[in-house]
């Protein structure tokens, strides 16, 4: 399944945003915004410069740019998974939409996933000490 269908990467419909620093250090934004049916929406990530990692340089603000922009997109690729949406369309902004759901055969006809010895045996070990946790 792909939850992103966009014309563009994803860190193109970015926006940036320095915000005024502070004793700590800077502050910066990155706004993603999108359409969930005509309704506008945007997601925020938010990060921080400390003082001692600006003083050590231009390079190192940019190396925790590209960090903070690939952690939001990862987090964003995440909320779409758990959410059960995707991205599409995409100009000016992305449509959010809901992904059909797919049927899955009842949990009584599920069969579970075969423990492997070591697993049973951690398993064991786990439920022994849940038992003895709780005196009986």
């Amino acid at each position: 399944m792909t939850y992103i269908e966009l014309p563009r990467a994803v860190e193109a419909y970015f926006a940036f945003a320095e915000l005024p620093a502070t004793g700590r250090g800077r502050q910066f934004t990155i706004t993603f915004t999108y359409f969930e049916g005509t309704r506008l929406d945007r997601l925020q990530w938010w990060w921080q410069v400390s003082k001692a990692q600006e003083r050590a340089g231009e390079a190192m603000v940019q190396s925790l740019r590209q960090e903070a922009i690939l952690r939001f997109r990862q987090h964003i690729e995440r909320w779409l998974v758990n959410s059960r949406r995707c991205l599409r369309g995409g100009e000016p902004f992305p449509q959010l939409e809901a992904i059909a759901a797919v049927e899955e055969p009842p949990a009584s006809t599920q069969q579970p996933a075969a423990e492997t010895g070591r697993e049973s045996g951690y398993v064991e070990t786990v439920r022994e000490y849940a038992r003895i946790a709780a005196g009986r």
